[in-house]
């Protein structure tokens, strides 16, 4: 029982951990169009 405890535990401090780290990185826009010829070539 108290494995399970600990394994809950873990999980969520790992996605508190993601969710808060994934949360602080900037988001890239993108400026430029892709050149879609290059692609297909």
């Amino acid at each position: 029982m108290t494995f399970l405890i600990f394994l809950v535990i873990v999980l969520v401090v790992g996605l508190v951990v993601a969710w808060y780290d994934g949360g602080q990185e900037e988001q890239r826009l993108i400026t430029q169009p892709v050149d879609m010829s290059e692609i297909r070539s």
